[in-house]
């Protein structure tokens, strides 16, 4: 008896916790999403040793979940089409790519339906993915992405 009363309160806690990440403003999912570390392993392909994320509890539960993000387009060299782009919290000036912030600030983009470039703040929704074994793409993806007007 003891153990469903626990694991109905446990799960409802999981309930509001998942509803709490989908209600979560857009201008705050880069701040949890900052919060990560990364670990030093050995990768056998490049033969030395990279930085590999540490995904917080926070940022795994999110993990498959459609999420809502305020941010910038960075127009990076091989940009294939307004479908799939870099998200950057920052503006292109202060992005990642430019040194200016870390790598946890920006996400690979894959929309549904062109997005058009502006310098300004946009509003995304999207299944957030997240990678912590292919050093040759971002940590964050977004997935099946539209604006939000």
């Amino acid at each position: 008896m003891k153990k469903t009363i626990v694991l109905a309160v446990f799960a409802c806690c999981m309930t509001m916790w998942s509803a709490a990440v989908q209600a979560q403003a857009p201008e705050n999912l880069w701040k949890t999403l900052g919060k990560i570390t990364f670990k030093k392993q050995y990768d056998e392909l490049l033969g030395f040793k990279v930085d590999v994320p540490v995904f917080s509890q926070e940022i795994l539960a999110m993990e498959g979940k459609i999420v809502t993000v305020k941010g910038y387009i960075i127009p990076v060299e091989g940009y294939k089409s307004h479908k799939e782009f870099v998200f950057s919290a920052y503006p292109y000036n202060m992005c990642f790519f430019c040194g200016g912030a870390g790598p946890e600030t920006v996400m690979e983009v894959y929309a549904k339906e062109p997005i058009k470039y502006t310098a300004e703040p946009i509003t995304i929704k999207g299944k957030l993915e997240l990678n912590s074994t292919d050093v040759n793409r971002l940590i964050y993806s977004l997935n099946d992405v539209v604006q939000v007007k």
